[in-house]
């Protein structure tokens, strides 16, 4: 299949968060039928780039970077539920916001398990220099970077471990706020 054709595909799905229908499909490439959309989608189905659900619609596959949604799962009493493809969803426009202030970084110690960020985790920490009481940072305290919660006592600020075996941390020279975690990822 021509990569002209997935990148206008691509393209169109990266600004609409949708798939194109047929008709918006035979603008996109020109084409004056809905039997060379037809073709064409038969073609990318096949070259594994998109499916279709249970009615037909269109489904991007990992070539857009998109896993699917199968709805929600009960973490209460069991219950029945159906696998049915809701939707699917893009891991990245999902956990991040800002996309060119935005870095990952890998969790080592065990200063913050009781937020539930253990040793091996990866955290995205978003760049800034501003903080409210309470957010999870990282920062540079005097010349050591660590991520802690923020926090201010009056006039004071300093950094607190989720970990009762941790003590505050005060600094003696500086504290510049350097990100502000805004998820946490973990593999099993």
């Amino acid at each position: 299949m021509d990569n002209s054709y997935q990148n206008k595909i691509t393209g169109f799905y990266q600004s609409k968060k949708r798939m194109p229908s047929y008709s918006e499909m035979m603008k996109i490439f020109g084409f004056k039928s809905k039997n060379a959309v037809y073709r064409l989608v038969n073609k990318m189905i096949d070259a594994g780039l998109v499916t279709k659900d249970s009615v037909g619609k269109l489904i991007p596959n990992k070539i857009f970077g998109e896993i699917p949604m199968l709805g929600s799962v009960k973490a209460g009493l069991p219950s029945f539920a159906e696998e049915q493809v809701l939707d699917t969803t893009n891991l990245e426009d999902l956990l991040i916001q800002k996309k060119d202030s935005t870095y990952i970084l890998e969790v080592d110690g065990d200063s913050m398990i009781d937020a539930h960020i253990a040793k091996g985790d990866f955290v995205l920490a978003e760049r800034t220099n501003k903080a409210k009481d309470g957010q999870i940072v990282i920062a540079e305290v005097d010349g050591e970077f660590t991520m802690k919660y923020f926090k201010t006592d009056g006039k004071k600020i300093f950094l607190r471990a989720a970990n009762k075996n941790f003590k505050d941390i005060h600094p003696t020279e500086s504290l510049n706020i350097v990100a502000v975690v805004v998820g946490v990822m973990r593999k099993y």
